[in-house]
């Protein structure tokens, strides 16, 4: 069992011909993302017992996301995404992110899972952040680990606070993924690769085993304990980049599970992936992506769409 823990939201896009509106939340689109890789998933997120929250609980089922969490009494959290000309999003956010009594479910939720993984919001506002932390440290010793910080300075405006919240969840985590503009607000002045390598030596021999940037047009970039690797980015037209990044997260993540690399008992033979593994791992996630941002919205591939690209 794989689980994401983090928020879901509303994504109302907002673009020169119209106003949509469609369900996101980095966490809950990597969490489609794997089941459409066909990797069994459930999400741990809160969404409230309203229209958007029936949206977001009916968008996960069709993907076959189970829900162990029921919805509460909150509004359902709401992010506006706004699409330039060259299909960029910028978001602002009303949101709440909270998370009460999971640390009493716990052992009933987690039970099984063999990968985590987190990021984003989840992990930089309070109270929720806090409980999503202590739900790493509880799956840590069974689960490989896997984290996001998907920054969004919007939201989270103090950047020293964002860069130790990040560093928490780095040094708890075994496979980590950041974009280039994640490290460039963290680590401001510092070149990104530098920053993804002081990620990697964080938390010393028990840190992460890869750390992952994803650069755009540039292509993704990668550093494991064997070494550096980096693949060019498949040239497609744009429509958006909504999701890009998650999609990204998924594939890397299903790349590993069908290593099977997944799982603390595998921690190990992770930490010894060659270069070579690392760039053909960073070769399908990009192709995941590249399928994403070829089609409006948050709306990672399936199995047989990567299959189909020789992926």
């Amino acid at each position: 069992m794989l689980t994401v823990i983090g928020e879901g939201l509303v994504d109302v896009v907002q673009r020169a011909s119209g106003i949509e509106a469609h369900v996101g939340g980095s966490p809950l689109n990597v969490a489609v993302g794997l089941a459409r890789l066909d990797h069994p998933v459930q999400f741990i997120g809160r969404y409230g017992r309203d229209a958007y929250g029936d949206s977001v609980a009916a968008h996960l089922r069709s993907s076959s996301v189970m829900l162990p969490v029921p919805p509460d009494d909150l509004p359902t959290s709401v992010a506006t995404a706004l699409i330039d000309d060259d299909g960029a999003a910028t978001y602002t956010f009303d949101l709440t992110w909270e998370l009460p009594g999971i640390a009493d479910r716990l052992g009933f939720m987690l039970q099984g899972t063999t990968l985590l993984h987190t990021g984003s919001i989840a992990t930089m506002l309070m109270p929720g952040a806090t409980e999503v932390l202590a739900a790493v440290e509880y799956a840590h010793p069974s689960a490989t680990i896997s984290f996001d910080p998907n920054c969004r300075p919007s939201i989270v405006t103090d950047v020293d606070f964002a860069r130790r919240q990040a560093e928490k969840f780095v040094t708890l985590s075994d496979v980590v993924k950041a974009s280039d503009e994640d490290l460039a607000w963290l680590y401001p002045g510092q070149d990104v690769l530098d920053s993804a390598r002081d990620w990697l030596a964080l938390g010393g021999e028990e840190g992460p085993a890869l750390v992952v940037v994803t650069r755009g047009a540039d292509g993704p970039w990668g550093v494991c304990r064997t070494g550096e690797a980096k693949v060019a980015a498949p040239r497609v037209e744009v429509a958006d980049t909504v999701g890009a990044g998650d999609s990204f997260m998924a594939a890397l993540l299903s790349g590993l599970v069908d290593r099977e690399l997944d799982g603390a008992q595998n921690r190990q033979e992770l930490r010894e992936l060659p270069a070579e593994g690392l760039a053909e791992l960073l070769a399908h996630a990009a192709k995941a992506a590249a399928v994403t941002v070829s089609r409006p919205g948050a709306n990672p591939p399936t199995r047989a769409e990567l299959n189909a690209l020789g992926g």
